[in-house]
């Protein structure tokens, strides 16, 4: 039995479209743990993706937004409790 081998399907340029992966990953990660960090990523590595043309634009632009909402949830969980520390 043989395998074939399948190329993955990616654009111009697949640094971007990992950066697009791990912008959402950041994202939806940082909304659970550690948003500090992990939402200013998700912002960075998003930006980066887009500006250097993924063909994954969906999951940049979402990886923008959960970074987004991470620093919005730190900002309004640490007015809530007065400090700047967020756990599940």
């Amino acid at each position: 039995m043989t395998s074939t081998w399948l190329p993955l399907k990616t654009g111009p340029h697949p640094q971007a479209d990992r950066m697009a992966v791990t912008s959402f990953v950041c994202g939806l990660v940082g909304t659970l743990i550690f948003n500090v960090f992990f939402g200013p990523c998700a912002l960075v590595f998003g930006f980066l993706a887009l500006r250097r043309g993924t063909i994954r634009r969906l999951r940049a632009w979402l990886g923008l937004a959960f970074g987004v909402a991470d620093l919005v949830l730190l900002v309004v969980v640490s007015m809530a409790t007065g400090t700047v520390s967020w756990h599940v």
